[in-house]
């Protein structure tokens, strides 16, 4: 059992931290579509990383639920912080809203030629998303991106809690033994 697995030569791992203090080109803000930084990961992102990334969201002004737009790091050791909108539990198909954010932020770490990229749990915060759904969906779609991308970053899933850091580490092994689940 393992909290890494390697796909195509890449390696997809999970993580318990602060993702604020990932080494990576690209740390992933579980996002609202207003690009607010309000509370949760997106609050110590800025706190971290300085206003000025609040700043430069503001010019960026909105991104819709699924998707994900780019933005400077600051002071953060990475490079750039990559705001993913997950959805809101409750507002409908929010596995697949769950994953075309994932995708999106991956492609955008394809078009910047990044090499490495840190996903907290999103949506599964004030979202209400749940985490054991929100692992198997976030951990799959990266998975599949990067079978299927030869270019795609490495991806590390950073959790806080000891709870959500076991329910990634188990569904990543259960994709390590199972990938067609």
């Amino acid at each position: 059992m393992s909290s890494k697995i390697d796909v195509e030569g890449k390696i997809l791992s999970v993580l318990k931290g602060d993702i604020t203090l990932a080494e990576c080109d690209a740390i992933v803000n579980a996002a609202n579509s207003y690009l607010k930084h309000g509370g949760g990961v997106a609050a110590a992102i800025v706190r971290r990383g300085g206003h000025v990334i609040q700043e430069e969201c503001d010019r960026i002004g909105y991104t819709p639920t699924g998707t994900a737009a780019i933005s400077g790091a600051g002071k953060l050791k990475a490079r750039y912080v990559i705001h993913a909108v997950g959805p809101v539990m409750g507002e409908g198909n929010e596995d697949a809203l769950l994953a075309s954010a994932v995708r999106s932020a991956l492609h955008l770490a394809l078009a910047y030629s990044l090499e490495s990229i840190a996903f907290p749990a999103i949506s599964t915060g004030i979202f209400g998303y749940p985490v054991e759904r929100c692992a198997h969906i976030l951990l799959a779609t990266a998975y599949d991106f990067m079978k299927k991308e030869p270019r795609a970053p490495h991806v590390c899933v950073y959790l806080y809690s000891d709870e959500d850091y076991a329910l990634f580490w188990e569904a990543l092994n259960g994709l390590e033994k199972n990938p067609e689940a």
